[in-house]
């Protein structure tokens, strides 16, 4: 059986999906009711638009769309220029400099004013939040996804059934992970919701404290043996 990697660990994910619901809520609450880290939502939205001719808001929620596109595409080509599949692996773990590189961004946004740089905040956050979705991708051998809640509910309810049906053994390890991603998603949304009026624009920095702890896991955890 293949080792789990620290990057695969369930603290990293429940730390990961409080930062997806977080971010969520923040730029829903802040920068002009945008779900930056699921793009479902802003397409519903751009196609409602479009259907009333709104351009000017069809753009709003298509920008997000097109920065978490461009998002995956990078990490992906950090992944292959930068993996463990490479012929010579950096000493630095990929996924390290993602961290960071999101971490980054976040106190960039930190420092965009309300109203006006609304959209440009949203593209940040959408660009690492797709940094974030397409490096860390399973948790205690569960495909996860730590920047949205519908494939994890799926997911999740997929094994509940599967426990009350036949009392498969593997159902409730995996409910856990799936349960578990959504109520730190849940949350992260609930802090975010509590400490915006508070804090405006530097909610987002919150999202700081659980990326760094995700660092210091996997700088804990090594080298890891596979991209």
């Amino acid at each position: 059986m293949k080792p789990l990697q620290p990057s695969e660990s369930l603290p990293v994910g429940l730390l990961l999906a409080f930062t997806g619901g977080l971010l969520d809520a923040y730029s829903y609450l802040n920068r002009g009711e945008v779900f930056s880290t699921a793009e479902t939502g802003n397409i519903v939205l751009l196609g409602i638009n479009l259907a009333q001719c709104n351009w000017g808001g069809a753009l709003h929620y298509l920008l997000p769309v097109l920065a978490f596109t461009v998002g995956i595409l990078a990490a992906e080509w950090v992944r292959r220029r930068c993996g463990d599949e490479t012929p010579h692996p950096p000493r630095v773990h990929w996924r390290l400099p993602l961290l960071l590189a999101e971490c980054g961004a976040i106190v960039l946004v930190s420092f965009l004013p309300l109203g006006d740089l609304d959209p440009l905040a949203n593209i940040i956050i959408s660009f690492t939040s797709a940094l974030q979705v397409e490096s860390f991708r399973t948790f205690q051998g569960c495909g996860c996804v730590t920047t949205m809640c519908t494939g994890n509910l799926r997911s999740g309810t997929e094994n509940l059934f599967h426990w009350l049906s036949r009392r498969e053994p593997k159902a409730p390890p995996k409910m856990k992970v799936y349960y578990g991603l959504i109520l730190c998603f849940i949350l992260g949304a609930v802090v975010s919701g509590l400490l915006s009026p508070l804090l405006a624009q530097r909610t987002v920095l919150l999202a700081c404290i659980p990326l760094l702890t995700v660092f210091a896991l996997l700088r804990r955890g090594g080298a890891e043996a596979a991209a």
